[in-house]
C-alpha cells in the first residue's frame, strides 16, 4: 500500500472512530486498532510505551471530566459529584483517543516523514503545511540534542531540580536559550536555501507515486469504518 493510500485510510478510520457514540463500538474500535498495530509489525513493549506517553496528556481530563458533567450521581465527595454520564464520556474519550493513536501507529508508523509529506501533498494538503511538517521532522532531533547538551551543562554545575524560584528561573533560561538557538538556526537555513535559489516551493513534493493499489486500502478502511458506525447506531 502506497503512503498516499495509507494516509487516506488513516483519515477514514480516524473519522469513523471519532463519530462513534456508544461504548461497545468504541471498545471494538480500540480492540481492532490494537490488533492492527500488532499485525503491522509494531513491537508490543514500545507500543505500550508510546501509549503511556499519550495517557500522560489525558490524565487531567479523565480525572476532572466525570465530576464536571451533570447526571446520575455515583460518588459524592463533598461538593463534587461523580456522575455516570461524565464517567461514560471520559471512558469514551479514552477509548476513541487510544484507538485513533493506534491506527496512526499501525498505518503511518513505518512511513518515512519525507514520503508522508509527499503523500499529504498528493492528497491536496497545502504546500506550506507540508513544508512545515518536513522542516519539523528534519530539525526536531537537532533541537532535542541542543536541549540535552544544555541540561548536561546544568548538571555539570550541580543543578538539582526543586520546587523553588531558582529552578523555575533555570528552566526559563533553558527554554529561552533553545528558542534563541532555534531562531539563529532558522536564519542560517533560510540563507542557505536562498543561496540555492529557493523560491518558496519544494520541487520534490510534486513527485509521483505508483498508483497501483491506491484504492484498495482506503476502500477496505471505508468498509470497516461504515461497519463500526452501523454497529454503533444499532438499537
Amino acid at each position: 500500500m502506497t503512503p498516499r493510500a495509507r494516509l487516506l485510510a488513516t483519515l477514514i478510520l480516524t473519522l469513523a472512530v471519532v463519530a462513534l457514540r456508544g461504548l461497545p463500538a468504541q471498545g471494538a474500535a480500540l480492540a481492532g486498532a490494537f490488533a492492527l498495530a500488532l499485525i503491522s509489525g509494531q513491537a508490543l513493549r514500545p507500543l505500550l510505551h508510546r501509549l503511556a506517553h499519550v495517557e500522560g496528556f489525558m490524565v487531567l481530563l479523565l480525572v476532572m471530566l466525570p465530576f464536571s458533567v451533570p447526571g446520575t450521581p455515583l460518588v459524592t465527595l463533598g461538593p463534587l459529584v461523580l456522575s455516570a454520564e461524565g464517567l461514560a464520556r471520559a471512558i469514551g474519550i479514552a477509548l476513541k483517543t487510544n484507538a485513533a493513536i493506534l491506527i496512526v501507529f499501525a498505518l503511518l508508523g513505518t512511513v518515512e516523514p519525507l514520503r508522508l509529506g509527499h503523500a499529504a501533498r498528493g492528497l491536496g494538503a497545502p504546500v506550506r503545511l507540508v513544508q512545515l511538517f518536513l522542516f519539523t521532522t528534519r530539525y526536531v532531533e537537532l533541537f532535542r540534542d541542543e536541549i540535552r547538551r544544555r541540561r548536561e551543562a546544568m548538571r555539570a554545575r550541580a543543578f538539582a531540580r526543586r520546587t523553588s524560584l531558582h529552578t523555575f528561573r533555570a528552566y526559563g533560561n533553558l527554554a529561552g536559550m533553545v528558542l534563541v538557538r532555534a531562531l539563529e538556526k532558522a536564519a542560517r537555513v533560510e540563507e542557505a536555501m536562498r543561496c540555492r535559489a529557493f523560491d518558496g516551493r519544494l520541487p520534490a513534493i510534486g513527485i509521483e507515486e505508483g498508483e497501483r493499489g491506491i484504492l484498495a486500502g482506503p476502500g477496505l478502511a471505508l468498509v470497516v469504518g461504515a461497519a463500526l458506525i452501523a454497529l454503533d447506531r444499532l438499537p
